[in-house]
């Protein structure tokens, strides 16, 4: 069938998000908020991470209508393509339109599906949604872009995927900084909404053909995001504009990270976020822009 023709156009229905200043700080820690990080976890300070608002993307606490699990969009290709392993995130994007009340609020969102890429026969299909996310009052907070990557859909005759136009410099970067992903930071993860059974149970991850669980895409997203206001606005998380990056490797828990940046102008850079154990990228063709 022709999966572009089956599924662009096709949304989840409006959900709803309460969070305070509690989940704001839990997600900080989720995504590696350290002792002295108090911007980010005592009230009295508190700014948000830009980076949590892609917890609607598959958040699941707090949420109206709940559900056990997290459903974007994307799962509509699930449910046709039914496939027996399982699929993956390929890359996110989230534009950010003005900074996330750390105190409390509501997330109104509605997914929607934008693009169907075709990779060729075996090599699968990518799903491309958008996520919509306003204030109680309407207003646009952010809006994110994320591609699924289906192994057994490819081949239907629709349009390539594009590429990205981010290259990383074949130069040293201009910045680095070391981190570490804990053995429980998937777990810690958990707790803001992704209960995917593959990033916290070891046998449903092999039955779908991992090693064992692991990490959560937009986890390592976000830590990318913390370090990078750390290294080019520090203290001022609300600077931020965009950040997107393709999601390159698996990460395993107990794992150093390094982030590694390119300043390409007054206001972009591109990174890198690499797995110290293996030298391979995690987050690749990565790019962060903010307000002057």
């Amino acid at each position: 069938m022709n999966l572009a023709e089956r599924l662009i156009g096709q949304k989840m229905e409006p959900r709803y998000m309460e969070y305070n200043w509690r989940d704001v700080a839990l997600y900080a820690l989720a995504v590696g908020a350290k002792r002295e990080d108090l911007m980010y976890t005592y009230e009295k300070y508190l700014k948000a991470i830009p980076t949590y608002g892609t917890i609607p993307y598959w958040g699941t606490v707090n949420v109206r209508p709940y559900q056990w699990m997290p459903m974007p969009a994307s799962m509509l290709a699930d449910e046709i393509i039914r496939p027996t392993i399982s699929f993956l995130n390929m890359d996110h994007e989230i534009i950010m339109h003005r900074p996330i009340d750390p105190i409390k609020g509501t997330f109104q969102y509605q997914d929607v599906i934008t693009d169907v890429y075709d990779r060729g026969e075996g090599r699968g299909a990518v799903v491309k949604t958008r996520v919509d996310v306003r204030d109680e009052a309407g207003n646009d907070i952010c809006t994110n872009y994320s591609t699924t990557f289906f192994h057994e859909a490819g081949g239907f005759g629709g349009v390539p995927m594009p590429r990205s136009p981010v290259e990383i410099p074949d130069t040293a970067p201009d910045m680095t900084v070391d981190d570490y992903i804990s053995p429980v930071q998937n777990l810690l993860y958990r707790l803001t909404g992704d209960t995917n059974k593959v990033h916290v149970d070891p046998e449903y991850a092999r039955q779908m053909g991992f090693e064992t669980s692991f990490m959560q895409g937009l986890c390592s997203f976000g830590f990318a995001c913390r370090m990078a206001i750390g290294e080019l606005i520090p203290g001022e998380p609300e600077r931020m504009t965009r950040m997107g990056a393709q999601m390159s490797s698996v990460l395993f828990p107990d794992t150093p990270v390094q982030m590694q940046i390119w300043k390409m102008d007054a206001n972009t850079a591109y990174f890198r976020l690499v797995n110290m154990k293996t030298g391979k990228p995690v987050l690749n063709r990565g790019v962060f822009e903010w307000k002057p």
